[in-house]
């Protein structure tokens, strides 16, 4: 759901780049309470993962494809706001690197894929898991439905940024339609994707997800007939070895290097849900050039490098690199803020 630029008028994509750095600016003083010694080293690898399994489009219908967006993923495993923060790294990096999304519709893409998929998965997924038993399984499950609802989500606010500063003229409605319907399919691969790597970790470390936090079952005690809660155990409980952090790392950066530079060579080729949409419905007719089409990388390919298999995956494993490291360095910054705010207290 990249938007090029063209598709947007200068004066929408203006006032989604203020709705943007407004939420970005909210989101780096939500991430401070977010991240700490568990989640913070965590969070750059969920940028990278997102990067680079959003170069795996999975078929949906004839002749589409869509991807993994990534915002309920990220919102589960590391908090809303740090969820919006490695949503935009990662969006940066397409678009300044790959020339995916463009420059001046950057706002237009953070608001719609960052925010709106965060800010509606983690709703979905904190009403859920209010009714839900208090389970590990219920976490996973209520994963699936949240990213499942953020992917039309995002193309209902598309479809709404499209009516107030679209550039051809259509007609909405079936903008709309076509938008939403592709996109409800989209959404399942999206959960199916979310609800699997946030099973998986949970799976290994529980403590690492965002989400399942103070969602441990209770023990129950039978007192005077009615049952009640067990006392809280009045030792804290181990904290795991710097070696398992480390472990899950390293084995996040490697299945993402894997990812993006073998796998996706096998993705599909197909255009992703808006680009069919915009084809099918004369929406691309104003796309203009893409201000980084030159880079070296554009396109998820390195210039020069004849052989498409080597060439895709080379840009794939330079992709992830990149986004680990700004990623980490945005996060270890706003952790190293955090700590000094509380020093600064004391």
């Amino acid at each position: 759901m990249h938007v090029p630029d063209g598709f947007i008028n200068a004066p929408t994509s203006a006032a989604t780049g203020v709705i943007a750095a407004t939420a970005l600016a909210v989101s780096l003083r939500g991430a401070r309470r977010e991240l700490d010694e568990r989640t913070a080293p965590l969070a750059g690898l969920v940028a990278a993962f997102i990067f680079a399994v959003q170069m795996l489009n999975f078929p949906v219908a004839a002749g589409t494809s869509g991807h993994l967006l990534g915002g309920a993923l990220a919102a589960i495993l590391v908090g809303p706001f740090t969820g919006i923060l490695c949503v935009s790294v990662v969006l940066l990096m397409q678009g300044i690197l790959f020339a995916d999304g463009g420059l001046t519709a950057l706002g237009v893409n953070i608001t719609d894929m960052a925010i709106v998929t965060t800010v509606v998965a983690y709703a979905v997924f904190r009403g859920l898991v209010k009714v839900l038993p208090r389970t590990r399984r219920s976490v996973t499950v209520a994963s699936f439905l949240a990213a499942l609802l953020s992917v039309p989500a995002a193309a209902v606010v598309f479809t709404l940024l499209y009516a107030v500063g679209g550039t051809t003229d259509v007609s909405l409605g079936k903008v709309a339609t076509a938008m939403i319907g592709v996109h409800v399919l989209i959404g399942i691969g999206e959960a199916v994707i979310t609800a699997l790597t946030v099973g998986a970790v949970i799976a290994v470390r529980p403590d690492l997800v965002y989400g399942a936090r103070g969602l441990q079952q209770r023990l129950k005690l039978r007192v005077g007939g009615e049952l009640v809660d067990a006392p809280a155990p009045a030792e804290e409980p181990v904290p795991a070895p710097a070696t398992s952090h480390r472990r899950l790392w390293v084995t996040g950066l490697v299945t993402s290097l894997v990812l993006a530079g073998f796998v996706s060579f096998y993705a599909s080729a197909n255009p992703d849900g808006l680009e069919k949409v915009a084809a099918d419905q004369g929406i691309d007719k104003k796309e203009e050039r893409h201000a980084s089409a030159d880079s070296p990388l554009a396109d998820y390919g390195v210039k020069d490098i004849g052989d498409a298999r080597l060439s895709g995956g080379l840009a794939g494993v330079i992709g992830v690199g990149v986004t680990v490291v700004a990623g980490s360095a945005v996060f270890w910054a706003v952790r190293r803020r955090r700590t000094g705010d509380a020093v600064q207290a004391g």
